[in-house]
């Protein structure tokens, strides 16, 4: 798969989350996929649905700032807009085999409302 069908492929990721397409995103997703973020230490592609797909109804939109594509790896720099009118950008880490995504890392980023930044509570 080229860079250009990459950065499509993630494209689509997002765009499924704004139009709650899950059948797209499960069209990119290899059988093998992970997800990993700060709550999740690499869930399977089932726990994935089942525990992030929800939160596409809370998604308005992403505004996708940059992708840096290097060969089967790729970050991606978003700003999300929330339903609730708050906003929050996080970087992820795509890797891919052939035309599948086979991994996805988060990494949190701030979180703002009405333009000004909102400082997040610790967890225990």
């Amino acid at each position: 798969m080229s860079a250009p069908s990459r950065a499509a492929t993630i494209r689509r990721c997002f765009d499924a989350y704004k139009t709650k397409d899950r059948p797209s995103i499960e069209a990119v997703l290899a059988e093998d996929f992970t997800f990993t973020s700060p709550y999740d230490d690499a869930i399977d592609r089932a726990t994935y649905f089942v525990r992030c797909w929800p939160n596409s109804e809370r998604i308005r939109e992403h505004v996708i700032e940059r992708i840096v594509l290097q060969g089967e790896e790729a970050y991606v720099t978003y700003l999300a807009r929330i339903v609730d009118g708050s906003e929050f950008r996080n970087t992820e880490f795509f890797t891919f085999r052939g035309d599948k995504v086979t991994s996805v890392t988060v990494y949190f980023g701030a979180s703002y409302r009405d333009g000004h930044f909102v400082s997040q509570e610790p967890s225990d």
